[in-house]
Formats: C-alpha cells, sequence, structure tokens
C-alpha cells in the first residue's frame, strides 16, 4: 500500500484555508491547475510510497515511537510558495514558540521509522514543510498566487498527534479525479512525557 506519515490540521484551520483558496481560485488562470481537494489536505513528514503490508506493523510502531518521544507543539499555515517552476503551488508553516524545530524533528523521526522498519528510501532531502494547494502540468507563473498568499496567516493549532495515511490513487481515469487519503492510524504526541 502507499503510505506517508503526515499531520492532518484541525477543521478550523481548514476552513481557514478554503477560504483563502477560494480567493486563490478567482485568479486568472486558476481553472487550468489542478487543485488538491480539502480532504486531501496535510502536510507531509515522510513519504514511504509502496510498502509491503508485512513492513506496516513495524512501521507503525516505530511511528507511535516517534510520537511519544516529541512534545506537542504549535504550528499554523502563512504565506506560501511554488516548486518547480509553478508546478507545485503551496501553503506555508510557520510555528510559534519553537513549532518549526519540533516540526522537523518529527519528521526526521518519521523518515528514520520508515528506514527503521525496513521500507526501502530514496534520496534523502532537506525537509521544507508545506501544504500542496494546486499542481500544473507543465511550467506556470505562479507569482499571482504566491503573491496573493503573501499575507495570509491561518489560526495556530497545537500538534498532538501524527498519522499514517494510506494514499488511494485515482484508477477511473476520469480527468481531475483526486486521489483519496485514509488515516490507518493515528499516534499521540508526548503520550509518554
Amino acid at each position: 500500500m502507499r503510505l506517508f506519515a503526515a499531520l492532518l490540521p484541525p477543521q478550523d484551520v481548514t476552513d481557514a484555508l478554503a477560504d483563502e483558496v477560494a480567493a486563490l481560485r478567482r485568479l486568472p488562470g486558476a481553472d487550468g491547475l489542478r487543485w488538491t481537494g480539502r480532504p486531501g489536505w496535510h502536510l507531509t513528514l515522510a513519504f514511504y510510497g509502496e510498502v509491503d503490508d508485512g513492513l506496516v506493523p513495524d512501521l507503525s510502531a516505530r511511528l507511535e515511537r516517534a510520537a511519544r518521544r516529541t512534545a506537542p507543539f504549535e504550528l499554523a499555515l502563512c504565506g506560501g510558495g511554488q516548486f518547480g517552476r509553478g508546478r507545485a503551488l503551496w501553503a506555508g508553516v510557520e510555528g510559534p514558540g519553537g513549532g518549526l524545530p519540533a516540526l522537523r524533528l518529527l519528521a526526521g523521526r518519521a523518515e528514520a521509522a520508515g528506514r527503521r522498519a525496513g521500507v526501502p528510501t530514496g534520496e534523502h532531502r532537506r525537509y521544507r514543510p508545506h501544504l500542496t494547494l494546486a499542481r500544473s502540468r507543465q511550467d506556470l507563473d505562479a507569482r499571482p498566487y504566491v503573491d496573493a498568499l503573501d499575507g495570509f496567516t491561518g489560526p495556530v493549532w497545537t500538534v498532538t498527534d501524527l498519522a499514517l495515511v494510506r494514499s488511494n490513487l485515482p484508477d477511473s481515469g476520469v480527468p481531475g479525479e483526486q486521489p483519496r487519503y485514509e488515516a490507518v492510524a493515528r499516534s499521540p504526541l508526548g503520550a509518554s512525557g
């Protein structure tokens, strides 16, 4: 199954982001982007790709330990940017009171959990926290979207758990169909004190 570790923002955070995205979708050219549906909004900590079913219990246990070793922390979505010459548009993240170092630590622990569970890992990349909003099949001048996101700051929330998420890719062939995401496990942060 196709898996990744993620943080799932709460309802008030996604409500604020939905208002911002509605404004972005009114900008010229927005209909040419593939917008991530609200059920797909998450902050990926570690992407595992296709994971053999036999490795999932160990991966889940290792993620649970990683979560227990990490105290809850605060985050807020803010601003935005692009990857790949406008091929991916995203909302950024800030961490009041030390939230970003805690987020990076948790992402490193999630990546290590996969490696130790025997999940084949690709090339290690520096963690860049973001929430993907839209994608483009070709290069795009994303400046109008990034500029519009510049003043956005969502509500602060306390991250209290880590999710192991299954990604079900579309197979119907219907243009614009979105992947479906399902949290297969959730582990509370700081459960062992």
